[in-house]
């Protein structure tokens, strides 16, 4: 936090410069496991089990990574044994069917509303998004911005793994909303249910509940990472980038 503060008051900087130019700053993002070689398969099996929500998966001399699944806890960081850890932010995915995809961006390429539901989340996720609407983020800039009612919005935003009690009402803003419309999860909570899902009392994802088309894992994301979605979902940029093409500064 301190190198942020330092960077932003020497360089005068209020304010991102993403996705104009990748950001650089310290602080930005919590970075994410990727593939990682190991010398034989039981030191794969061991990196695996070092992962507490089974995100980490062993596969002969290496090891893969689900960051649905990832809650950021860096265990696997750990110990003489690591997992190659990337720090970006492009991690937003398209999901929806090939017609949507195609018809995306055309009617709101330079503006959306977006309608923001928490389904039961810890809260962690909404503190994210929260800062999107802040003078660092500011993603008013972009054409971006939230509204109270669904019947104004073009983008549902879901955050949470869909309680029994939320179901219902994340249905009923999907009914409300205007077509066309499009449907973001939000962490990892609304894309698998992480820890807190599937069980007796909430769904696990988002997509068996209503249609989705992007998804933003993370535990949380960071803004930056919600920014791509977004900026996905309007045509105005690509998906996650290959492992070996590392982007953003380092956590």
């Amino acid at each position: 936090m301190f190198g942020w503060f330092v960077k932003g008051a020497t360089s005068r900087v209020r304010t991102t410069r993403y996705p104009a130019h990748d950001e650089t700053a310290p602080g930005v993002t919590p970075g994410r496991p990727v593939e990682t070689t190991c010398d034989n398969e039981l030191l794969a099996i061991g990196l695996a089990a070092t992962c507490p929500t089974g995100a980490i998966k062993p596969a002969a001399f290496k090891t893969t990574a689900d960051i649905s699944r990832c809650v950021h806890c860096m265990a696997c960081t750990r110990g003489e044994n690591t997992m190659s850890w990337q720090a970006d932010y492009r991690w937003a995915k398209w999901v929806g069917d090939n017609a949507r995809r195609a018809a995306r961006h055309r009617p709101f390429r330079k503006s959306l509303h977006i309608r923001v539901v928490d389904t039961g989340s810890c809260d962690a996720v909404l503190s994210e998004i929260k800062q999107l609407v802040k003078p660092y983020y500011n993603m008013h800039r972009l054409g971006f911005f939230i509204t109270p009612t669904p019947r104004h919005a073009d983008v549902l935003m879901v955050a949470g793994p869909v309680t029994s009690q939320m179901r219902l009402a994340l249905l009923k803003t999907y009914a409300a909303m205007p077509e066309p419309k499009w449907v973001m999860a939000v962490g990892n909570c609304a894309i698998s249910g992480c820890v807190f899902a599937p069980s007796f009392i909430a769904n696990g994802s988002v997509a068996g509940v209503i249609p989705l088309d992007v998804q933003v894992p993370g535990c949380p994301p960071p803004p930056l990472a919600i920014l791509h979605g977004l900026l996905l979902l309007t045509g105005r940029e690509a998906e996650m980038p290959p492992v070996d093409q590392p982007l953003g500064g380092t956590p």
